[in-house]
């Protein structure tokens, strides 16, 4: 085990500038401080239980735990990080960004550490195994996320149910009555991600309460798999019409291929997306926009209210709101 010895040979200062560093008890620069939870970080290095409570300062430092997991698209994780990090500096906070998978013990490290002041978690489940730990743990933290069951958590998201039920909505409003949802990987739905499983759970319930025949596809994120998607859903699905993709990734490479196998967009097939705005304007889709930016935005106001020793919600979630593009249209009638 890692002493405090240790840490201050990694980071070249005295073991009483590492207690400084880690307890706030004396100005300690910038660049120092770094280094000494550099050094921390590296080594593994968890100090005494009581350092923490003497510190009388904070860290300035937030983590951002976002594992990049299978099936996760990085750009999108970028999008809401980027959030993070130009907030937290109008807080004055510098940002500390967890990238593995590291359930528990990644937490654990941050908190024993005296890391950060506070946590942002990604990639939420609906039965996350972290969630225990997050109740217990002094630091505040928030989920950019909402799982199954949030008591005693503070969450915020797109509302990603209705998100799904406003697409589902708008094809069976233009009288499309088979309807198929593009999805994400398949990993990302064996992990129950939180996101894409609400997703699922709108799209099912619109096209329920409107009679629709519907059907769930889950997509890898290349451009062959797209084309195998698009056959196999006008393999088991020819009366087609309408279809909602919630994966970026797959969204032009799908449109690509349904042409190639002779439906026009809008004509022959309405496609409507959950992404961010970027895309869709690029293509014309009819979509519910990814407000990366405002979720990343609102987790730091969140946790800088909950560091103020005031009182937020346990779920915030935003409003989804559809933008008609050329990518939909009418159910063409024979």
């Amino acid at each position: 085990m890692a002493k405090i010895t240790d840490v201050a040979r990694r980071a070249g200062v005295s073991p009483s500038t590492v207690s400084y560093a880690l307890s706030g008890k004396r100005p300690i620069s910038d660049a120092t401080r770094r280094r000494v939870r550099e050094a921390v970080r590296e080594l593994g290095y968890r100090p005494h239980a009581g350092a923490r409570s003497l510190a009388g300062s904070r860290s300035k430092v937030l983590a951002l735990v976002a594992p990049l997991r299978a099936g996760v698209h990085v750009p999108v994780v970028t999008q809401f990080a980027v959030s993070v990090v130009t907030t937290a500096r109008r807080h004055d906070h510098d940002v500390l960004l967890m990238t593995q998978e590291e359930g528990e013990e990644g937490l654990r490290r941050v908190a024993d550490t005296a890391l950060a002041d506070a946590l942002i978690v990604m990639d939420v489940q609906l039965h996350d195994s972290r969630l225990p730990l997050l109740r217990r743990l002094a630091d505040p933290s928030v989920l950019i996320g909402l799982p199954a069951s949030p008591e005693g958590l503070t969450c915020v998201d797109l509302d990603f149910k209705a998100a799904g039920e406003a697409c589902v909505e708008h094809l069976a409003r233009l009288g499309h009555r088979v309807v198929a949802l593009v999805g994400s990987p398949p990993e990302v739905y064996v992990r129950q991600t939180a996101f894409a499983q609400r997703v699922v759970q709108g799209f099912t319930a619109a096209a329920d309460r409107g009679g629709l025949v519907s059907a769930v596809h889950p997509c890898e994120p290349t451009p062959a798999a797209a084309r195998r998607g698009a056959e196999r859903l006008l393999r088991e699905q020819p009366a087609l019409t309408g279809v909602v993709v919630h994966n970026e990734a797959v969204l032009r490479p799908l449109i690509n291929a349904f042409e190639q196998l002779g439906l026009r967009v809008p004509d022959d097939l309405s496609v409507t997306a959950i992404c961010p705005d970027e895309p869709a304007e690029a293509l014309g889709i009819t979509s519910v926009t990814l407000p990366s930016a405002e979720v990343g935005a609102r987790a730091v106001e969140l946790l800088m209210e909950k560091l103020g020793g005031g009182v937020v919600p346990e779920a915030t979630l935003l409003r989804p709101g559809l933008t008609l593009r050329a990518s939909t249209s009418p159910r063409a009638t024979a």
